[in-house]
């Protein structure tokens, strides 16, 4: 691990857990996890592993019962639900499984709907929108619904949405889960891309195959997290 200067991402000891009437389920027991800026993690665990509970509370949608979460200097432990809606529109990009795209607005506003929640102008918000959508490979699908895009360009638009807010971390759930297998391979080249652009990427899945392109792995579970006996790639 880097000098701590560097690193931007930390847990220590976090636990999660719910009352079930008079028990206490525990999801997650102890997680602790660095990350320096630029990595590419892969976060690696079967269903019911607690890798979903991990991932709301990386994304600040949850809190966790104990332990410590900074993120890019913010404790996140403490922080209002204003606050924490606030570090999900600016630190946070997500992608999911599904693009999740609304189906009667074209690629360009999809993109654009992120920065107009945040009170970017509309030449802004357009620029910006359309800057991520030529990255990610579509400049000529800009104007798009997403019945005319097939899924991997749908996902490519999902991509694009999540980084035009230019947020400190990328968080991927499952992000081939829906596609068949050669385009979830052009996904994986493309946050390959990403990743050597300087962008942080965290990605959530129970697959290995997926998991391997990342240059860094972890194992979740029963609730604990340990580093992937694998070399990494970096």
């Amino acid at each position: 691990m880097s000098e701590s200067s560097n690193v931007f991402f930390h847990m220590r000891n976090i636990v999660k857990s719910y009352a079930l009437g008079d028990e206490e389920a525990v999801i997650l027991k102890g997680v602790c996890l660095d990350i320096r800026r630029g990595e590419y993690l892969s976060v690696l665990g079967p269903s019911g592993s607690g890798k979903s509970t991990l991932m709301n509370i990386i994304g600040c949608l949850d809190k966790p019962t104990s332990g410590e979460y900074i993120l890019n200097g913010s404790l996140i432990d403490d922080l209002t639900e204003q606050e924490l809606a606030r570090i999900r529109s600016r630190e946070v990009g997500f992608i999911f499984q599904n693009s999740q795209m609304l189906p009667k607005l074209d690629a360009m506003k999809n993109v654009e709907l992120p920065l107009i929640y945040a009170g970017v102008r509309p030449r802004e918000r357009a620029r910006r929108a359309e800057e991520m959508l030529v990255k990610v490979g579509l400049q000529e699908r800009l104007h798009h619904k997403p019945n005319m895009l097939s899924g991997g360009q749908q996902q490519r638009v999902a991509i694009a949405r999540a980084l035009v807010t230019r947020p400190t971390l990328l968080l991927a759930d499952e992000p081939t889960g829906a596609l068949d297998q050669t385009t979830g391979a052009q996904i994986m080249g493309l946050f390959q891309e990403l990743n050597d652009d300087g962008n942080t990427i965290i990605m959530i899945t129970h697959d290995l195959k997926v998991a391997r392109n990342a240059r860094r792995m972890v194992n979740i579970i029963d609730g604990e997290l340990s580093e992937s006996e694998e070399a990494t790639l970096s």
